[in-house]
């Protein structure tokens, strides 16, 4: 699932000559459902969403607010082509969910925006219609959000710092024992215990300068 988010003075939907929505200041998303989406996916972007810090708090802090600590508004806009893939120059779409599919999909995201923030701050355009959206960027801010592909949370190396790919290593480690090269530290002194008894001027000779 993929999201771009917008910040917003103002944005608004219109379809044919009618406005079916609009709000003021908060943010729009543009929001594009992929083949392999699930709840997952879909509960991941909506806390995303509404905790995106793009807004300034009391004394003028950048990046400190989300839109629900300001109660402003989100516009959502169902966007396919957010999945596209380019095939030379010409877009492809085989990546979006389906129509059938994605409509039912979308409003489950709608429903759980409303349900996890202020339901009557939640608006939306029109799904599968040909719409224009008016958007008036505030900044411009625009941040572009994508669900992780499952397992990449574990298995992706871009998502581990390096002082979690150290404490791994040392964990590995520890698990193994001491290795063959400490091993092998500790076996000479065996040696040189039993070889002073025998041969302690070798011995000493070789230790001093």
């Amino acid at each position: 699932m993929k999201a771009v988010v917008q910040r917003v003075t103002r944005a608004s939907v219109t379809v044919g000559e009618e406005q079916i929505s609009a709000i003021g200041r908060g943010i729009c998303v543009l929001l594009g459902i992929s083949l392999e989406d699930t709840q997952k996916e879909l509960e991941h972007m909506v806390r995303k969403i509404l905790n995106l810090r793009v807004f300034e708090d009391e004394s003028g802090k950048h990046w400190s607010k989300s839109v629900m600590d300001k109660q402003y508004e989100v516009l959502c806009v169902s966007q396919f082509t957010l999945q596209c893939v380019l095939k030379g120059n010409k877009p492809d779409f085989h990546l979006a969910m389906p129509t059938e599919q994605a409509e039912g999909f979308y409003n489950n995201f709608l429903e759980q925006l409303r349900k996890n923030y202020r339901p009557e701050l939640i608006k939306d355009g029109k799904f599968g219609a040909y719409m224009q959206v008016h958007i008036q960027n505030d900044g411009p801010v625009t941040i572009e959000l994508e669900s992780p592909a499952p397992g990449a949370a574990i298995s992706d190396p871009k998502q581990l710092s390096k002082l979690e790919k150290q404490q791994q290593r040392k964990e590995k480690t520890r698990a193994k024992g001491p290795s063959e090269s400490s091993k092998e530290r500790n076996a000479p002194r065996k040696e040189d215990r039993s070889a002073s008894s025998g041969a302690e001027g070798d011995v000493s000779s070789e230790r001093e300068p």
